[in-house]
């Protein structure tokens, strides 16, 4: 949609071309002025009333005729003409307005001075005031086409941030919905069988289960995206310790984590799509232990979270990672990029039989840097 669709923005200026408008005139009518009034003699004196006039009876036509270059710019932008056919049209316009103004100024001289006096004007300005008339046409025609394209880029901007943070949110949610049907199976048939081994055990996973289950309900329906760093590390906790159920002695997990990030504000499910992909890659297609490592540190110097999941599993080629249709990795890394831009990110690196790394950046908010861990688990 073009800017000059909206209703009477298409026939009349918005205040903020208003304003360049007017600016734009002043140091043009300040230097014909003292040009006019002058005539290029700097001892002759200055009559501030006979500038003013002289300059509102040249000047004053071409204000009000190149306000009509914003409905007929808009017009043309609205057809979509080809980049030729506006040159075109806009020359030939130009000529219009040029003899336009110059017929007015004519015409003001003719009732004011007489015709005598209009005749000299006009032998004398035609050529001159055709040159100045075209090049103040292009200037006008040039700003108001810039206001639209700057003014429909931000539109656009605005759009695709929208439609990024909807797509976002889309997948965050498919991501808590797969998450009840992805663990269910598993996790149900792992703790059936351990009820005939161990019924407190058993009992205890479905109290883990359960307490799983309600965070990601909990942060869906309070509408969350951030939660602190302790709720998601917990949650991770307890993805780990059911899939620990099914893995059994083969899942090794080393916690390195700083005790002072504890308290920051952390994307929510963040942190388990990355361990999820690890124990997909690295653990299931294999009989051998392996070892899972999450180191959280917190950097003041260059305030920042950092979030790494490594494992030593038999890694991938990035091509194929590239190529991969899983939610978990794609939702975290859009989401950091919406939410911080630059400062912000998801940092992949694997090879084949070098493992898998994935590191996230988090800023720091002045705000959040003296956080602790005082947040109870969910």
């Amino acid at each position: 949609m073009h800017l000059a669709d909206t209703g009477w923005q298409a026939l009349w200026p918005p205040a903020a071309v208003w304003r360049a408008y007017l600016l734009g005139w002043v140091p043009l009518a300040t230097v014909y002025m003292v040009a006019a009034e002058t005539d290029g003699d700097w001892l002759r004196g200055f009559d501030l009333w006979s500038a003013l006039h002289g300059t509102g009876r040249n000047l004053g036509p071409a204000f009000v005729l190149l306000i009509a270059v914003w409905p007929y710019s808009g017009w043309m932008e609205r057809r979509q003409f080809s980049p030729l056919r506006l040159m075109v049209n806009h020359g030939g316009m130009a000529l219009v307005f040029s003899w336009s103004w110059h017929a007015l100024i004519y015409a003001v001289i003719w009732a004011s001075q007489g015709l005598e006096q209009a005749e000299r004007a006009r032998a004398n300005w035609f050529i001159w005031q055709t040159m100045w008339g075209m090049m103040l046409y292009w200037a006008a025609a040039g700003g108001f086409t810039a206001y639209r394209a700057v003014q429909r880029a931000r539109l656009e901007a605005a759009a695709s941030a929208q439609a990024q943070a909807l797509l976002a949110r889309t997948e965050l949610a498919a991501l808590r919905n797969k998450l009840n049907p992805h663990f269910l199976f598993n996790t149900l048939h792992s703790i059936i069988a351990l009820t005939r081994k161990d019924a407190g055990q058993a009992e205890q996973a479905l109290l883990v289960f359960s307490d799983m289950l309600r965070y990601v309900l909990d942060t869906e329906k309070a509408g969350r995206d951030q939660v602190p760093l302790q709720q998601e590390l917990d949650f991770t906790r307890a993805y780990l310790d059911l899939e620990a159920l099914r893995l059994g002695h083969r899942l090794q997990v080393r916690w390195e984590v700083d005790d002072a990030a504890l308290g920051l504000p952390v994307p929510a499910l963040s942190v388990q799509p990355l361990v999820e992909n690890s124990i997909k890659h690295a653990f299931n297609p294999r009989s051998a232990p392996g070892l899972l490592r999450i180191t959280v540190l917190r950097d003041d110097g260059a305030r920042q979270l950092r979030l790494r999941i490594t494992d030593d599993g038999p890694g991938c080629a990035p091509a194929t990672l590239a190529s991969a249709s899983g939610l978990g990795l794609r939702t975290v890394q859009r989401r950091l990029t919406l939410e911080h831009g630059s400062r912000g990110g998801l940092r992949i690196s694997t090879a084949p039989g070098a493992g898998f790394s994935a590191e996230i950046t988090l800023p720091i908010d002045p705000a959040d840097a003296d956080s602790r861990a005082e947040t109870p688990a969910p």
